[in-house]
């Protein structure tokens, strides 16, 4: 693997078009929203989340580069079967997901109205299923905004690739990290304590809602 000619003003813009792509990427809801909700039914703390995050961002770009490099190797022919079936996976894993809460939302006795803020229920699934259940759900979408970027990409050698990917995974990373904190910083402010107890079924709703917005974003 030759290295990249770091004085192309070309390599440059795709490295910055790629880190620009995958920043804005991870804007979406899909990308930050399961683990605002996951981490707050958990009572993760803010570290515990980010490093959820950060695993989670690496899975999705790691997945983003084999469906990818697949697609390089194999033909556009290719395009329509793997980039098009991962994400239904990744749907039914957030249906999945979002209908354990719900239903344990409902067989669980409730807290009850008059009790202290603290008394939060206790978090319904293992710490390390959440856990790798995010990173389940981030690794089975690759980032279809991402592979057109990559698959142009595939003429500036394997070097440039790599560069590219690198700025992927920080992009992505970073942007997630961001609307994450951001968002729980959101939620400590406005006190959602006092929905505790509906906390189950909102959550539940909620990632069903997000799975629904990957089907449809497929049609």
């Amino acid at each position: 693997m030759s290295p990249p000619d770091l004085q192309q003003p070309v390599l440059w813009s795709l490295l910055g078009g790629g880190f620009v792509a995958a920043f804005l990427h991870a804007a979406l809801p899909t990308h930050w929203l399961p683990f605002v909700l996951v981490g707050r039914a958990q009572r993760w703390s803010l570290a515990r989340s980010l490093l959820a995050v950060s695993a989670a961002g690496l899975a999705h770009i790691a997945s983003t580069v084999i469906v990818g490099s697949l697609i390089v190797a194999a033909g556009m022919a290719l395009d329509g079967v793997i980039a098009g079936f991962l994400p239904w996976l990744s749907a039914l894993l957030l249906f999945g997901f979002g209908t354990f809460y719900l239903i344990r939302s409902i067989v669980r006795r409730p807290v009850m109205a008059g009790g202290p803020a603290e008394d939060l229920p206790e978090p319904t699934v293992s710490h390390m299923t959440a856990f790798w259940g995010l990173v389940a759900v981030m690794a089975l979408s690759p980032g279809e905004v991402l592979l057109p970027i990559f698959m142009s990409s595939a003429a500036q050698g394997t070097a440039a690739l790599a560069l590219l990917t690198l700025m992927f995974a920080i992009g992505t990373i970073l942007g997630m990290a961001i609307f994450t904190t951001l968002a729980r910083a959101g939620a400590s402010i406005l006190r959602l304590e006092r929905l505790a107890r509906y906390e189950g079924a909102i959550l539940g709703f909620a990632l069903i809602a997000i799975g629904l917005l990957i089907v449809t974003h497929q049609h």
